[in-house]
Order: structure tokens, then sequence, then C-alpha cells
């Protein structure tokens, strides 16, 4: 159902049983899927992509431009997958010839006034407590809290299954699996509580702890380190996993305890 007061672009595609609320606008190269709900007030620009079952509440603006002095007018999207709650006054902006894309996975939580810049790649089942900021060109994997009054800056990675703190500066990438907090943001132990949640096995969580402790306990040499996990420790999946993120970041991780 679309409210007599919305503005809907006849060129937007949008799906039969999808509800759009009151003074809402819709602009012409959008697609809206299946049973989602766009409650009052919501501005979705040219480029957006929403899935099946998502809720965006009032005062969100979707696929608008880069706050990017380099953008040329290209024509890129912002992409929202199925299931996904954005609630109030959130801001996801498009891609730049970078991505050509910015995109929110599958079962996310955008809590209010959360910021995504452009070409940010969030994946599936992220929670963004309220007023995290995310700079361009983010990725961030599935499972992944970032909790309230966060800022992450641009071209961080933050690895699956991890929890942010709140109020916490990201300045270098976060390794998958584990908690990261204090100033400046460092480990503070690997994610159990969330992982026993998503089904890991004990087993497997203590495995991932032993990783841990030997990158960032038992070695102050971050190189040595990884060369004694990945000779001495156990092969499983959760530990290639740990030691290619690390070794693809060129930005660098965050600190161990000090």
């Amino acid at each position: 159902m679309i409210s007599n007061l919305a503005s809907v672009h006849p060129d937007a595609k949008v799906a039969d049983n999808a509800e759009i609320g009151p003074f809402t606008t819709i602009y012409g190269d959008v697609e809206i899927g299946e049973g989602t709900w766009i409650g009052p007030n919501v501005t979705i620009m040219d480029g957006a992509r929403i899935g099946k079952n998502c809720k965006i509440f009032p005062g969100a603006v979707i696929s608008a431009i880069p706050q990017d002095l380099k953008f040329d007018g290209e024509n890129s999207t912002a992409e929202i997958g199925d299931h996904t709650t954005i609630r109030e006054c959130v801001t996801i902006n498009r891609g730049t010839k970078d991505r050509m894309t910015t995109k929110v996975g599958d079962h996310c939580l955008l809590m209010a006034y959360v910021h995504i810049a452009h070409d940010v790649l969030v994946g599936n089942h992220c929670i963004l407590a309220n007023t995290a900021n995310i700079a361009g060109h983010v990725v961030i994997g599935d499972w992944v809290i970032i909790e309230g009054v966060v800022a992450v800056q641009q071209f961080v990675h933050i690895g699956k299954h991890s929890f942010i703190a709140g109020g916490s500066l990201v300045r270098k990438n976060v390794p998958p699996f584990i908690k990261a907090a204090r100033e400046p943001l460092t480990y503070a132990g690997v994610n159990t509580i969330g992982l026993r949640r998503r089904g890991y096995a004990d087993n497997v969580i203590s495995q991932i702890e032993d990783v841990y402790r030997t990158l960032y306990v038992h070695n102050s040499n971050i190189s040595q380190a990884m060369k004694v996990a990945d000779l001495e420790l156990p092969d499983f999946a959760e530990k290639k996993d740990i030691l290619s993120f690390i070794e693809d970041s060129t930005k660098g991780i965050i600190r161990g305890p000090v």
C-alpha cells in the first residue's frame, strides 16, 4: 500500500505488497522488494536497491550522493539486503567509482542516526548501535556488533564475529572473533559470548583463544607470533581466517593488551 501523501516516481520498481508511508519520497531509479515497510518522511534516492521484508523508519535517507569531493556523478548504488531494519535518521550514501556500490547485508539492524558512507560493505547479521559513524571504503564482516557512538576511520576492515565497545575510535583493522575496547582501541579478549550464541562449540572457542594468546600475549612481535601460530597450533578453519585477515591487513591491526 502506498500512501496518497507519498511521492513515488512512476519509474520506481516497488513490489505490490510493499508499504510506503505519507510524506515519503521515492526517486525513479529505485527498487523496493516484497513485504518491505517504509515509514513516513523517508527519502529513497536514485540508486537504491532495497530487499524483501525490510523496515525503514522515519527520517532515513537512502542512496544520497557521496560526501566525497572526488565523486563525479557515476551511476552507483546503495544496496540493502533482505530482512534488514533501518531506524530513525539513518543515512546510507551510494558508492563512488571505487566500488560503485555501498552494501548492507541481510538481517542487519542499523539503529538511529547511524551513518554509512560511500563504498562501505556491511555483512549479514550485523548490529550497528545508535550514532555509529562508518567512513568510506570500510568493510565489516558478518555478525559484527558495533556499539553506540563508535567512529570507524576510512578503509578499515572489521573481521567477522567481532564486537566493538561503545565510544571507540577505530583507526586500524580489527581481527575476527574478538572484543575491542579502550583508548587507543585494544584487543580485549575473544568474543566468547557472541560465539556461543551463534553455536560455536567450546573446544573451537578455546582454540581461537589459543591463537590470540599466541598473537597478543606470548609474543611482542606480530610477525613472529604469526609464524608460531601457523607452525605450532593445530590447523582449523578459524585459525586460517584469523591469520589470513592479519596477512591482508596492510593498514595494520589494533594493538594487544598493555
